[in-house]
């Protein structure tokens, strides 16, 4: 089934109900977003004759236009490439290019810095901005009457994601794998009505975009703020004007609308659901959302591979405070989730003993088809049907997953992935740069930080300042290091392998130091 059927049924069924809103402002109603939705559909399919299973980019910040382009794609018959608003352009350009996709749309905002690098792509036909003339004339021109048919394992959304090597590989997923992530989600996480609203504050090209498909279903409103993305104040603001309202966040950013409603003391009414993944939440951490806002937190495990479908931890876990291991289920990632199965096992993907840390597999019907043009990598990450996470952690008698460390590296800083390989080679790329290693450290308001331990040629005068500038001349500003560490040398194995985790010790040591330096200022303050 064409993932296009949710609305075009919804808005069958709710048709005058309020669909779409900018802030506190009605866009439109579920008649009018599908009447949108086939007009897109219409100016790929009439005006730009795009093939069947033609790719379609979408490099926008949250936009109300963003789900029209969605379901227009899905109406016509193509797969979407929802491109992270915060990559720089030339990431951006990599991905349009791997992906062949034939159509732009882009935001205001990214469609002067996309500009110089769009002329090269050979597949790319027409670039459209919402907001201006020729976007608008998309609602004066033919719309597509009849969906196009869609089977369960045609490409719907190629989603890109970053690598140890360095280069994004797009994640093939099909309508059927999104539909299983959309029936784990109302079994596993929230049940949908037509009462809830769902706002937008983190990423549409992410996980926050997925939520739109349960309230979709239900006829719920969708809410993309005033300011097109996440700032706390907006967010209390809303919750307590609309009620029943739902949303996805990265743990960070969790903790900053706890501590804004806390130190502003403004009661937290009207939020249902805050969903929160990209990471597990330290438990001081969910703790403090627990006891600020009470009753109304879920957190989901995924990867791109499998999206938002591998564990849950649902609300009676969380308020369930007599049970004798309470804490340490708040510390994990939570239960396979309904419709895939979950095991931890050895490097060959045996299941291993509970307790026991190993390699994260999941097996299901949201695991995706495979990487774009890349039979390789597929091979790798899939094996007798598994998926291979790279994520390593222990399941308990219980079933609960709890995560341990990332065998590729990975550092998660505000939700979003950053791979070290990735950086380390944009800083190689400086003529002074003899070699280079990036960790993660712990930061109490991202989760984590980049750090970039790097060893200058001989006699070099290097400059912070300089490799800064390479980083933000190449890569997305929140992937750059935020500290620099100039060594003569860096930790290596006998087999001349840099060793990664004395790094993250250097700097967890330091980190300890600098608190216990810290303690007695602060008792002599008190």
């Amino acid at each position: 089934m064409n993932l296009a059927q949710l609305l075009l049924r919804t808005a069958r069924v709710f048709g005058d109900r309020p669909a779409l809103y900018f802030g506190d402002s009605l866009v439109c109603d579920y008649r009018g977003l599908e009447r949108r939705a086939r007009q897109v559909a219409g100016y790929l399919q009439t005006r730009l004759q795009l093939e069947a299973g033609a790719r379609v980019g979408i490099l926008m910040r949250n936009l109300p236009e963003y789900l029209e382009v969605l379901y227009g794609a899905w109406i016509g018959g193509y797969a979407v490439v929802p491109i992270n608003a915060k990559l720089h352009a030339k990431e951006a350009e990599y991905i349009l290019r791997d992906a062949g996709a034939e159509v732009l749309f882009v935001s205001d905002d990214l469609a002067p810095g996309m500009a110089p690098l769009l002329g090269d792509l050979p597949a790319l036909r027409a670039v459209l901005t919402p907001g201006t003339a020729e976007y608008s004339a998309l609602y004066q021109g033919p719309a597509v009457e009849e969906a196009a048919h869609a089977d369960r394992d045609d490409l719907a959304w190629l989603f890109y994601t970053s690598g140890t090597t360095g280069r994004p590989k797009g994640v093939m997923l099909t309508h059927a794998n999104l539909q299983t992530m959309i029936a784990c989600y109302l079994a596993d996480v929230d049940a949908t009505t037509v009462d809830d609203s769902v706002v937008y504050a983190a990423p549409l090209s992410h996980a926050a975009g997925m939520m739109n498909f349960p309230h979709m279903i239900a006829g719920a409103a969708h809410v993309v703020p005033a300011s097109c993305g996440f700032d706390p104040a907006e967010l209390v603001e809303l919750a307590a004007r609309r009620g029943r309202l739902s949303m996805f966040a990265a743990p960070t950013m969790v903790k900053r609308l706890v501590d804004h409603i806390e130190s502003s003391g403004i009661p937290s009414r009207g939020f249902k659901t805050i969903l929160y993944g990209g990471g597990p939440m330290y438990l001081e951490d969910i703790r403090q959302a627990l006891r600020v806002m009470g009753d109304c937190f879920a957190q989901i495990y995924g990867q791109g591979e499998t999206p938002m479908t591998i564990s849950a931890l649902g609300r009676y876990h969380f308020s369930n405070v007599e049970h004798p291991r309470y804490e340490a289920r708040l510390a994990s990632v939570g239960i396979a989730q309904t419709f895939v199965e979950v095991r931890v096992g050895d490097a060959e993907g045996r299941p291993i003993a509970l307790g026991e840390t190993g390699e994260v597999l999941v097996r299901g019907a949201s695991v995706m088809k495979g990487y774009w043009n890349n039979p390789e990598a597929t091979a790798r990450a899939i094996r007798d049907g598994w998926l291979f996470t790279g994520d390593m952690g222990a399941m308990d008698a219980d079933g609960f997953l709890t995560l341990k460390d990332r065998s590729k590296d990975v550092i998660i800083s505000g939700g979003s992935n950053i791979y070290p390989r990735e950086v380390e080679e944009v800083l190689l790329q400086h003529h002074d740069v003899q070699e280079v290693s990036v960790v993660g450290r712990h930061d109490p308001e991202w989760g984590e930080e980049v750090v970039a331990f790097v060893v200058a040629r001989q006699g070099a005068a290097l400059q912070a300042r300089d490799l800064d500038a390479l980083c933000l001349r190449n890569i997305a500003r929140f992937k750059r290091p935020k500290h620099y560490r100039f060594v003569d040398a860096l930790p290596k194995s006998n087999y001349g392998k840099v060793l990664k985790t004395e790094l993250r010790e250097t700097l967890a040591a330091e980190a300890a130091a600098s608190a216990e330096q810290q303690r007695p200022k602060q008792k002599a303050a008190s």
